[in-house]
């Protein structure tokens, strides 16, 4: 991208908010190329203008956000500038050089970030390389932001579990298919495309067996708003006890990679069944508890973080929904509310028994509402999920 002239903000210097906000856009941009990297974003500012930018490159072989940015700046070009990073600049070898060695090297003077890399690789040794070499470190700026924006990429951090983002689309009365088990569609077709964007933006999308059986979803990502240069997200059956056979569409892994989490609940007939068809298979232990049995879900948040997802879209059914709740491990939901009733014999959305008194009621923080045609979109996060502090 061309340097960005930042002469409309008048003779005042451009403040760091301004130029925080910018490097954000710019993050936003790369998120479906990096793969397990986060997507950062930088812009380098000297004497009130930009003088380079630039975001992360597709993973392995980057650049990363500051690199490309004084890459664009060209020679000399960054040479007392300040540059504004949506992450802590890291301070290692890796896929790439450390990042802090190049803006050293490129004569930066000053260094604002929006956040610290909770990476244990990184997690402040990068400001500290940068403060050693007498550069300026500011932490903070639009902070709020970015860590919405990097939410999947810390919690994994923190946690070493994906990000479970449950996605349901269900009637006004909370139904996600009518009594004869049909379900499509029960929203229309600008929803449907919003949801292929929140595929896009996944590293998995994932659905128990009961879905599998009754859908036969291919859970690909069409028509999505921008392209996914990282490659089509992983997909997850959860079958603790090999119901699913491998005949159904996600046997197909010529066109996206297909990974079954089971238990030693299932016959070895139908894993053999999965593996012939080119799908992985992983083993979690089988869990019984008050919210059903299956496979264990907190194992397998952990399985899928082991395999560099930051963020696991869930896409049903009813059960699963129910499990995942009652667990406390949705740390995001996204509903799709069309604008039908399928009434009381329709299928549930959330196959939750729920608490016995409003008081005990589950309550989120509502995130957006957006209309996409005739139905809405409404996000939550869960009442412990801040994105900064996952």
């Amino acid at each position: 991208m061309p340097p960005h002239d930042l002469t409309e903000f008048g003779d005042l210097p451009v403040r760091d908010d301004e130029a925080m906000r910018r490097a954000i856009e710019l993050a936003h941009a790369a998120r479906r190329r990096v793969g397990r990297w986060p997507h950062v974003g930088c812009v380098l500012v000297r004497d009130g203008r930009v003088v380079g930018e630039g975001a992360t490159g597709e993973f392995p072989v980057g650049p990363h956000a500051e690199v490309a940015a004084l890459t664009a700046a060209g020679d000399r070009g960054a040479e007392g500038a300040t540059a504004y990073t949506t992450l802590e600049p890291c301070d290692h070898d890796g896929n790439t050089p450390p990042c802090t060695e190049a803006l050293i090297a490129a004569g930066v003077t000053r260094v604002v970030s929006a956040l610290e890399d909770p990476d244990p690789k990184v997690s402040g040794r990068g400001f500290d390389r940068l403060r050693t070499a007498g550069i300026e470190v500011q932490v903070g700026a639009e902070a709020a932001a970015a860590a919405s924006q990097l939410a999947a990429y810390l919690h994994h951090r923190r946690t070493g579990r994906a990000l479970c983002v449950v996605k349901v689309a269900t009637s006004l009365d909370g139904r996600i298919a009518a009594a004869d088990g049909s379900s499509r569609w029960i929203t229309g077709a600008e929803a449907r495309a919003d949801a292929h964007d929140l595929r896009a933006d996944s590293q998995a999308i994932v659905v128990g067996s009961g879905t599998a059986l009754a859908d036969d979803p291919a859970l690909t990502v069409r028509d999505a708003s921008d392209p996914r240069p990282a490659g089509p997200p992983l997909r997850v059956l959860l079958d603790a006890r090999g119901r699913a056979p491998a005949t159904l569409a996600l046997g197909d892994t010529s066109i996206a990679p297909t990974l079954i989490v089971t238990t030693d609940q299932a016959p070895r007939a139908a894993v053999d069944a999965w593996r012939e068809r080119g799908a992985e298979v992983e083993v979690v232990p089988f869990q019984r508890d008050a919210h059903g049995s299956g496979v264990d879900l907190v194992a397998t948040l952990e399985l899928l973080g082991r395999r560099d997802v930051l963020q696991a879209m869930i896409e049903g059914g009813s059960h699963l929904h129910g499990a995942l709740l009652g667990a406390g491990l949705v740390d995001r939901l996204v509903a799709y509310v069309a604008n039908t009733l399928l009434g009381s014999r329709g299928v549930p959305g959330y196959g939750v028994a729920g608490p016995d008194t409003i008081a005990g009621a589950e309550r989120f923080v509502l995130q957006s509402v957006r209309r996409l045609g005739d139905d809405i979109r409404v996000e939550y996060l869960a009442t412990d999920s801040d994105p900064g502090r996952s």
